[in-house]
């Protein structure tokens, strides 16, 4: 079980720790200390608790959150729903082990969150705005450290889902869970070379278009950035598909880390 600490030296990587954190939180769930209805601590107090960074704690909330254990409500908390009831939609980590499957989510995701960027651009208050540009800044700056930045990437996609105003909207985004975001299927981490940080800045620079058109109001605008950076991750795997047949060889059933 995950103690509490100081903070170390050379810390772990923040994806290992917050695996830690939601054994830990899972486990005071299950046994009763935490029962459903209870608000969850601040994010603060559960840094101040484990030693842990802000990054770390906001992807393990997400994790609970994918695992149908708990529940964000915009400005008021996160409570406990319950010891991991089954979500009435999953999408498992087995239905996304090839790059075929990925391409199919990415196809599910450009006719669900285009409809949700332009609805937030319609509806989305002042701290959606805020959320959405803290998750742009730890974007940059988990790719200045050398860090694929997954946690604040679906932390972005899902506050649009929660500026909607549309709950249907946000517990969907919440049960598809981070590993919607492609390079989160990675088995192992990338080396973070320059090529590969100026295609994450790339990446970001596609969220920085969104959030500016959802800010301005602009619903079509918003729709149209949304469409455009789904649909170039989309056509960057699908060129990954296609390359290895047009060598000749057989596409490795596992071969996510063609292209992130």
């Amino acid at each position: 079980m995950l103690k509490r600490r100081a903070p170390d030296p050379a810390p772990r990587r923040s994806r290992s720790l917050a695996g830690e954190l939601v054994d830990s939180l899972g486990d005071r769930i299950r046994d009763g200390r935490l029962v459903p209805g209870a608000k969850l601590p601040t994010e603060a107090a559960i840094m101040a608790e484990y030693g842990v960074s802000r990054t770390v704690v906001r992807e393990a909330l997400s994790k609970l959150q994918a695992a149908g254990m708990v529940r964000t409500r915009h400005g008021i908390g996160t409570f406990v729903v319950g010891a991991g009831e089954a979500a009435p939609f999953r999408i498992s980590p087995e239905q996304l082990a090839t790059l075929q499957d990925v391409v199919a989510m990415l196809e599910l995701r450009i006719g669900l969150e285009t409809e949700a960027a332009g609805l937030a651009a319609q509806r989305r208050d002042e701290a959606n705005l805020r959320e959405m540009r803290s998750a742009l800044d730890d974007f940059a700056a988990a790719v200045q450290a050398g860090r694929d930045a997954v946690a604040a990437d679906f932390r972005f996609h899902l506050e649009i889902a929660r500026a909607t105003q549309n709950l249907h909207f946000a517990e969907l985004m919440t049960a598809l869970g981070a590993g919607m975001i492609p390079r989160a299927r990675l088995d192992a981490p990338v080396r973070m070379n320059e090529e590969r940080r100026e295609y994450l800045r790339r990446v970001n620079g596609e969220h920085e278009s969104i959030y500016d058109a959802i800010v301005a109001h602009d619903s079509e605008a918003a729709r149209a950035a949304m469409r455009t950076h789904l649909t170039n991750s989309r056509e960057r795997r699908r060129r990954a598909q296609v390359q290895p047949a047009r060598r000749g060889a057989r596409p490795a059933p596992r071969a996510l880390a063609a292209r992130p």
